[in-house]
């Protein structure tokens, strides 16, 4: 579906008039359409979501799978045309109940996980990243499918994330948000 009409800047009131069939994000109030994911893709996300989620049963902190609508705001928007960021990670976790609401996560999330796809990988790795870096997303994760590896980077306290880590599919990585949590990877890259 085409955007309804042209605009120059697009906010969170717009992306809520738009059919819910179509993933949207808005990237500093620039539309993006979301194609439609790889079954590799939806497998990884799968097992990455499964091994959190039995982790996190019974804890304050939840993950929620994409589609999970996540408005990247700094705390001074004042209405929904102030939100310019509406992001729909693969995979969010969310550790402050007061953060989500019945539209998904307002602020910003602990964790952001995304599975690059090949139309994704300039997004992913240099948009997403100073983003979330600039909001405050304490670990993100950038999933490769194709090479089976995975890249972590972790909030330092001057605000900037700190050398970036890289696991292979032999690997277990623990979550710097959730240091009881270690993701197996070989599960993950079975695919």
């Amino acid at each position: 579906m085409p955007i309804p009409e042209a605009k120059e800047k697009y906010t969170y009131a717009d992306y809520l008039t738009w059919p819910e069939g179509e993933r949207w994000e808005i990237i500093d109030g620039v539309p993006h359409m979301q194609a439609a994911p790889s079954t590799v893709h939806q497998e990884i996300l799968m097992e990455i979501s499964r091994q959190i989620a039995n982790h996190l049963k019974d804890r304050s902190c939840k993950v929620y799978p994409a589609p999970f609508c996540v408005r990247l705001t700094k705390g001074d928007e004042i209405s929904n045309e102030d939100i310019k960021k509406v992001v729909e990670p693969d995979i969010t976790i969310v550790c402050d109940k007061s953060k989500v609401d019945e539209k998904g996560c307002n602020g910003a999330p602990d964790m952001i996980i995304e599975i690059i796809s090949p139309s994704s990988v300039k997004t992913d790795r240099i948009i997403k990243f100073n983003m979330y870096e600039k909001v405050g997303v304490k670990e993100y994760w950038i999933v490769e499918p194709e090479v089976k590896i995975v890249s972590v980077f972790v909030l330092q306290e001057n605000g900037r994330y700190g050398r970036q880590e890289v696991y292979s599919e032999e690997d277990q990585i623990t979550l710097n948000i959730i240091p009881d949590l270690t993701i197996d990877l070989k599960p993950v890259f079975v695919v």
